[in-house]
């Protein structure tokens, strides 16, 4: 049971990382966090890529569910695509989990 906690926590502590660095790229830039890196300068497209290694799972359900309401996609889309960003939840929720208790 501890495992299936701990795989829980971890996925958890991944959501919990992608929503805040989502919403403070979007509160500082004005426009949500995408895969179109748009920076001109090296800087921005260094800090526009380690955001979303962090917002990834955001990004990713944010265009599966604008695909789903207007492009019409079959629900197989949707699932995938939850899967895919539970996978990149964890694995950040993982490296952050990891970080935090190393220090």
């Amino acid at each position: 049971m501890s495992q299936l906690a701990t795989l829980f926590f971890a996925i958890a502590t991944g959501f919990v990382a992608a929503g805040l660095t989502s919403s403070f790229y979007r509160l500082v830039t004005k426009k949500p966090p995408s895969f179109q890196l748009t920076s001109h300068s090296a800087f921005g497209q260094i800090i526009g890529v380690f955001t979303l290694v962090l917002a990834g799972p955001t990004v990713i359900l944010r265009n599966a569910l604008r695909a789903q309401v207007f492009e019409n996609r079959p629900p197989f889309w949707m699932l995938l695509s939850g899967c895919i960003a539970t996978f990149w939840s964890f694995l950040s929720g993982v490296f952050l989990l990891g970080l935090m208790l190393s220090i």
